[in-house]
């Protein structure tokens, strides 16, 4: 769709419940241009793929803090599956060891945003990527 904005949903699945980053990231996303949705605090990872089906949105943004993004982006990829997502970008930001990176990206994640990567860099990796991302 021509002169569409890109539509971001950013989300905080399972029981994380610091979301200063997430909204920081929201804030600075809609001021690069992007339209964002941000689902809230403590989201399911079906409720987060039916939002971004809703939505319509070309990217799925999810800050974990906990230490359980193994087992949930496992999930979420299964629910993206099931939404008929599996052609959405997929960006994971948090407190992520370098070590799970590739588990990560096998699992269909585009890019793993590190705690305390500028919004900018994040900004930029989304307008270079998705349209190789959809192609």
């Amino acid at each position: 769709m021509e002169g569409r904005r890109t539509r971001v949903l950013l989300a905080k699945p399972g029981l994380d419940g610091h979301d200063r980053g997430i909204k920081v990231l929201a804030l600075g996303l809609r001021d690069a241009g992007f339209d964002v949705i941000y689902t809230g605090l403590r989201q399911s990872v079906d409720t987060i793929a039916q939002t971004a089906l809703e939505e319509d949105v070309q990217v799925v943004g999810l800050s974990i803090l906990s230490g359980s993004h193994l087992p949930i982006c496992k999930k979420m990829r299964q629910a993206m599956d099931r939404a008929g997502l599996g052609d959405r970008m997929w960006l994971v930001g948090g407190n992520i060891p370098d070590r799970d990176r590739p588990i990560l990206m096998e699992l269909g994640v585009s890019q793993v945003f590190p705690t305390g990567t500028p919004i900018d860099q994040v900004a930029e990796y989304i307008q270079h990527h998705l349209e190789e991302h959809t192609s």
